[in-house]
């Protein structure tokens, strides 16, 4: 269609805009396991799997946000999403929207379009590579 024909020019731009705010959503996450921030109910005790999941959701959301290492932190995050779906989510119930795992599902596919698309405009990547 020609009204999109134009749009193609601002893909870098727009896969920058993908990155960085599901990041953002993605750090939101960890600040929860980690700080209990923002409050909610994920306060307590932090195990070895709490306390890995929200490291790698705190510290991974940051450098996927600055667009440094995005793609090997993407393919992390994608398999820690993949994981966390399986192992918190699908037992409850089939369905994603039943059972909470609606958000786990959509990072898990977000991260791995990124694995393959990279990280867009904007990210610290396209300097180390020049």
């Amino acid at each position: 269609m020609k009204l999109f024909d134009g749009l193609a020019r601002y893909q870098p731009q727009a896969l920058a805009a993908l990155r960085i705010m599901t990041a953002l959503q993605f750090i939101e996450h960890g600040t929860q396991k980690l700080f209990n921030f923002p409050a909610g109910d994920h306060a307590g005790t932090l195990t070895g799997l709490t306390l890995t999941a929200g490291l790698l959701e705190f510290v991974g959301g940051i450098l996927l946000a600055l667009g440094l290492f995005a793609r090997p932190v993407a393919f992390l995050l994608a398999g820690e999403m993949a994981i966390a779906y399986f192992m918190a989510h699908m037992p409850r119930d089939f369905f994603p929207i039943n059972n909470g795992g609606a958000s786990a599902i959509s990072f898990c596919f977000i991260f791995l379009y990124l694995v393959f698309a990279g990280p867009g405009a904007l990210a610290l990547d396209n300097r180390r590579n020049s």
